[in-house]
């Protein structure tokens, strides 16, 4: 049986996002290319804190989130997404550093493909990781958005470039 949400959309600087609410948690934040039929704005509290939230982001004054998240995925996918969470803001690592994180450098790949799946972008702060290059790599919401929140970031932070933790 599927749980009724409740759907929000949100107009930022790159465009509408569409957030999504069961009556616990967060699951869904996704970029929107094409404008929604009407606007929605929500009486849930949890979209409203969301959306305050992602406000807050987006003037530079939040550097984390600070929400229930119940993203859909499998355990592997999960494990991947509480790692994205520990990273700081302002920062990237590399997929490779992502995946020496999980414990297993043979899972790059998996771990590329979990970090492309995120259902909660910006808020699971999967931008933040980049090809070994230091090049943008793979972005569910395009990778002139990509770009965009990590200049963001390192505008928020002084940082005129941004390095891989180690």
């Amino acid at each position: 049986m599927n749980e009724v949400e409740d759907v929000a959309y949100y107009q930022s600087p790159l465009g509408i996002i569409l957030l999504k609410a069961n009556k616990e948690a967060i699951t869904i934040v996704s970029f929107q290319d094409a404008e929604p039929a009407s606007i929605v704005y929500s009486n849930s509290s949890l979209l409203q804190n969301a959306v305050q939230q992602l406000d807050e982001y987006f003037r530079g004054t939040r550097r984390h989130f600070e929400l229930p998240l119940a993203p859909a995925g499998t355990d592997f996918q999960q494990s991947v997404w509480k790692e994205l969470v520990q990273l700081s803001f302002g920062t990237t690592i590399t997929y490779l550093q992502l995946a020496k994180r999980l414990g297993n450098v043979k899972s790059i790949r998996a771990a590329a493909s979990a970090n492309g799946k995120n259902p909660l972008a910006i808020i699971i702060p999967c931008h933040r990781v980049i090809g070994a290059d230091g090049k943008l790599t793979g972005y569910a919401g395009g990778l002139h958005r990509k770009q965009w929140l990590l200049e963001h970031e390192a505008r928020v932070c002084g940082s005129p470039v941004l390095f891989p933790e180690s």
